[in-house]
């Protein structure tokens, strides 16, 4: 049984800027993984929830991401053979997560 785990980024980019950003950073998720060799793929079921599965070492683990106005919910399915990692993959997610949304180009969080 999938063991769900839940993150929550804050922002004040409100919803659209949100949505925006993980739109066009959706791209390089894969290079934010640990461990290299990871893929990563997205669709849009709703107007703000993107839904990912990332796979990497043969394990597929499905997210979703909700775009809010003042924060980012992420939701991952660990799969049973990860529960046991899920405290070191939800500070992953959590600074990975940050630096996806909030780093702007300069490198300097907006």
């Amino acid at each position: 049984m999938a063991t769900p785990i839940i993150i929550d980024i804050p922002h004040s980019l409100g919803r659209d800027e949100a949505k925006r950003r993980m739109t066009s950073r959706a791209g390089k998720l894969a290079s934010h993984i640990p461990g290299g060799a990871a893929t990563v793929t997205h669709h849009w079921p709703s107007q703000d929830q993107m839904s990912l599965i990332v796979a990497t070492m043969g394990v597929e683990v499905p997210c979703t991401a909700d775009a809010e106005d003042t924060r980012l919910r992420v939701t991952l399915l660990l799969p049973a053979m990860l529960s046991l990692m899920s405290g070191p993959i939800k500070a992953i997610v959590q600074q990975q997560g940050e630096r996806l949304l909030l780093d702007g180009k300069s490198g300097q969080k907006v």
